[in-house]
């Protein structure tokens, strides 16, 4: 869901080697899987600059941008967060249960 160049930006880039693997070859979480089709058209850009283009999917979007987030430990810059914080103002009220990725 956290496009690569995405994660390194907020904080993969102090990790090991065979962690950063591990994210890019992320199957301990089904999440990411069902976004494959959607990250052509992401790149690289974080909720501040791009969101599916359809309502319907923007949701799920946050939720599992979120999720992706938390698992892996990385940071959120404020342009992200304020845009996160807008979006999910749509959003009906979600818990998300996250198992750390390390």
């Amino acid at each position: 869901m956290v496009p690569l160049a995405e994660a390194w930006d907020s904080g993969a880039r102090n990790w090991t080697t065979s962690r950063r693997q591990a994210y890019a070859n992320d199957l301990g979480d089904s999440r990411p899987l069902a976004a494959v089709t959607d990250n052509v058209n992401q790149g690289d850009q974080d909720p501040a600059t791009w969101m599916p283009p359809y309502a319907s999917a923007r949701c799920r979007y946050i939720k599992e941008w979120v999720a992706t987030k938390i698992r892996w430990r990385l940071t959120v810059d404020s342009e992200e967060k304020n845009a996160l914080t807008t979006w999910a103002n749509n959003c009906p009220s979600t818990t998300i249960s996250v198992t750390y990725a390390y």
